[in-house]
Formats: structure tokens, C-alpha cells, sequence
């Protein structure tokens, strides 16, 4: 049963409800006042407090705002004469789960402790799949190399700041993990996670969705609607291709990051809200700013705490040690051969491509020894290549890469009589990455 605390000014009121409430089973303590209980608080474990508005000392209102600031697992149910609808919302406002307006019926009082009884389980609940999924994505994070150490350790020690981060490296290579890591191991674990890939929504969209919308905003605005920063309000907020995003958004952002605020799109009020951004990019954003297209000052802002994940290619160890630990699972292994392949693989698609061959394998693989027969066919391009050549194989590869993607923009454009936003349709790609590929690649 939950443990509570009655905190009221009034010894009969105390008294009363430390009589029911044990009646009912519960272990209960009593406080005069909010100091008293803010003491009993900060030095033993409660689950449910049951506290009054008007109270000398320090009042509730008092009380909760600094309740607010120990960040305890508890729920706060208010208790008040002075009854209305403005001390109901303000109470809510500052923190509390619930209110009750005296004189109450014992009755009452059970069905509210019932009722914050079933929000403390489900909290704890929610703090242990946290937890467990945290340990889930440990374990599926490779640690051999000492970069990939260097990396972990960098991310305990900024874990509990608010200063943004901005994590760089090849597409693939964990970024989104790595934030992951970041968040859970901060003390804002418990609030949400909110992660926003900048180049999968259409620009004229991401405002709205990022900072929300007022009623009326536009057409379709029959009624306000939360952005999702104010959603990660308490939280951690993943910007991701964070490169790919509009310069008014830029600058809304900058804006943010300047002094807490939002305003939702068609709204002439600001909300406060308390998010840690933290930005991902697998482009080199310093020469973006230099060319002109990225905010100099938005990227001082985003950069405070850079964090880099080198490519797969460049931390071999990972990828016998992730090799091993998929196979082990499944009690299979794999010659040497079929392990030297791997690891000559550039692996351009980094992590998330070595997981996919992975994957495959195991599922057409009938043996317990993975031979270089169960590898895909398209690895052997780099068979009998000496160390040596390996730079000059990647940049030939690449080079190899951009003549398609630049003969499949020319084509796209062709076909759509040249109009850029139909041709990123029909690319499946952003208009902003159509614009700057048709720059980057001169095509007229």
C-alpha cells in the first residue's frame, strides 16, 4: 500500500484523515505546515501527499513549487475551503495531480487516494521499461572499439547538462543512438524523448509541427494543436538532419534556443518550455555555413557540445564484436574468410547496413557455420584488395555513387520539365536536398 503524507494547518483535519486512511490500510505521516512537510519530504520515501492550500508558514502554492524542484516520483493531491475553478487549474498548473475542496466526505478522499495510488503504479511501471529499454539499447550498443568508448564516456559526462549537442558522422553510423544514450542517462529520462527528422517533413509543414498552431492559424485550424517541443516539455528534443532545415526555421530555432520560448504558428503569445535540443547531421555543417547555407550563429549555438562516431570501416573491432554477438544468440559462427569479407567491407551504409546483411544471412542460412557462400554477392568487389588500395577503392566507389545520383536528378528534372519539387517527389527526397544537390552537382 502507498505511503502518504497529510499536510494541513488544522490537527482535527490531520488526525481525521490519518484515521481513515490507515483504516483503509495505508501507512501514514503528518505535517503542520509546508516547511515541516517539505522536511519529511526531502528526508523519507512517499508516494502520495495529501496537502492544504491555506496553511501558515508556507503556504501550498509555496510548497508545491518547491516540491517541484526536489523532481520525486511523488503525486500531490490538494486540499482547500476556498474552492473555484481558478484555484483548481492554477494548483494543476504548478504541479499537483488532483484537488479536493473541503468540507469532503470520507468517501471522497479514498476514491482521490485510489485514483493517485493508480498513477504512482503506472509511473513506476513506466520507470522500469525505461529501464529496461535503456539496458536494451546498452546491450545493443558495441563498445570494443576506443572510439566507440571515447564516444559512451563523452556521453556520460554531458548526460546531465542542458547544453545542446550536436552529434556528427556518416548516415547510419548510431546517431540517433547515441542521443538515445544522452537523454536516458540524464535526469530527464522520465519526460519524453521527441525526435523530429528535419528532411522527412515537407518544410511548409515542420513549423507547425515543431512549434505547434493557434486556432485559425490557416484553413484547416478548426482548433489549437500542440507543437512537439511543447510535447517534450521537460525533455529532450532530437533534431535530426538537422542540416536539412528551412532558414526561417533556423531562425525560429535560434530564437528558442536564446531565450526558452516558442510561439505557435498564428499565436501572438509565447510558452515557456524547458527541452534540451540535441541535433544530428551526417553533412559537414561548418562548410554548409561557410557556403552560405546554414546560419553561422544557429550552428555556434547547436555545436557547444560536439560529439563525432567515426564510420564503421574505421572501428573494425566493432564489427567482429557485433558479429560475434548475433551469432552467439543463435549459436552459429563464422569462418574466418567469410569474416576477413567483412571486414574489408567499406560499409558505407555503416551500422545499420551491417545489421540488414546480418539479418539476412542468418535467415538463409541453413548451417551453423557461416561460410563465404551465405554472403551477398555485392561484398566481393573488394575481395584480393590490398590495404594499400583500400582509400582509393572508397573514393572510385564514391565517385561511381555520385555519377548515378547525378544522372537520376538530370532524368527526374527531365521528366518533370525541369520542376525541381516534383522532381524530389519523384526522387523520394527533400526539395531542399534537390536544391542543393542540382548546385552541388553544376546541373543546369
Amino acid at each position: 500500500m502507498a505511503k502518504i503524507l497529510v499536510i494541513d494547518d488544522e490537527l482535527s483535519i490531520r488526525q481525521m484523515l490519518k484515521k481513515v486512511l490507515e483504516k483503509a490500510g495505508y501507512d501514514v505521516d503528518m505535517a503542520e505546515n509546508g516547511a515541516i512537510g517539505l522536511e519529511k519530504v526531502k528526508n523519507e520515501l512517499f508516494d502520495i501527499l495529501l496537502c492544504d492550500i491555506k496553511m501558515p508558514e508556507m503556504d501550498g502554492f509555496v510548497f508545491l513549487d518547491e516540491v517541484k524542484k526536489l523532481e520525486l516520483s511523488l503525486t500531490i493531491i490538494m486540499m482547500t475551503s476556498f474552492g473555484s475553478v481558478e484555484t483548481a487549474v492554477e494548483v494543476i498548473r504548478r504541479g499537483a495531480y488532483d484537488y479536493i475542496s473541503k468540507p469532503f466526505k470520507t468517501d471522497e478522499v479514498i476514491i482521490a487516494i485510489k485514483k493517485a495510488e493508480e498513477r504512482q503504479r503506472l509511473i513506476k511501471e513506466n520507470t522500469l521499461l525505461k529501464w529496461q529499454s535503456n539496458q536494451m539499447l546498452m546491450d545493443n550498443t558495441i563498445f570494443e572499439s576506443s572510439a566507440i568508448k571515447n564516444v559512451i564516456a563523452a556521453v556520460e559526462k554531458v548526460a546531465p547538462y542542458r547544453q545542446p549537442v550536436l552529434i556528427t558522422g556518416e548516415s547510419g553510423v548510431g546517431k540517433e543512438v547515441i542521443a538515445h544514450l544522452l537523454h536516458q542517462k540524464s535526469h530527464r529520462a522520465s519526460k519524453p524523448f521527441v525526435a523530429i527528422n528535419c528532411a522527412a517533413i515537407p518544410e511548409n509543414l515542420l513549423e507547425s509541427e515543431v512549434f505547434g498552431y493557434a486556432r485559425g492559424a490557416f484553413t484547416d485550424a478548426t482548433k489549437p494543436k500542440r507543437g512537439l517541443f511543447e510535447y517534450a516539455d521537460g525533455g529532450t528534443c532530437f533534431l535530426d538532419e538537422i542540416s536539412e532545415m528551412s532558414e526561417s526555421l533556423q531562425s525560429k530555432l535560434l530564437r528558442f534556443l536564446e531565450d526558452g520560448e516558442i510561439r505557435p504558428v498564428g499565436d501572438v503569445k509565447t510558452i515557456k518550455v524547458d527541452v534540451r535540443i540535441i541535433s544530428a547531421t551526417n553533412k559537414d555543417l561548418k562548410a554548409l555555413v561557410d557556403e552560405g547555407r546554414f546560419r553561422n550563429d544557429l550552428y555556434y549555438r547547436l555545436n557547444v557540445i560536439p560529439i563525432h562516431i567515426p564510420p564503421l570501416r574505421e572501428r573494425k573491432e566493432d564489427i567482429v564484436a557485433y558479429v560475434n554477438l548475433r551469432l552467439n544468440k543463435v549459436k552459429k559462427e563464422i569462418s574466418k574468410d567469410a569474416l576477413s569479407v567483412l571486414l574489408n567491407y567499406p560499409w558505407f551504409g555503416n551500422f545499420r547496413e551491417l545489421r540488414n546483411v546480418i539479418d539476412r544471412i542468418l535467415i538463409f542460412s541453413n548451417d551453423n557455420l557461416i561460410d563465404i557462400d551465405d554472403l551477398p554477392d555485392y561484398m566481393f568487389i573488394r575481395e584480393n584488395i590490398n590495404s594499400e588500395k583500400v582509400d582509393s577503392s572508397i573514393l572510385s566507389l564514391k565517385k561511381v555513387i555520385e555519377d548515378v545520383e547525378r544522372d537520376y536528378i538530370k532524368k527526374a528534372l527531365t521528366l518533370t520539365n525541369g520542376n525541381r519539387l516534383k522532381a524530389a517527389k519523384l526522387l523520394e527526397i527533400s526539395p531542399r536536398s534537390i536544391h542543393y544537390k542540382i548546385k552541388e552537382y553544376g546541373i543546369e
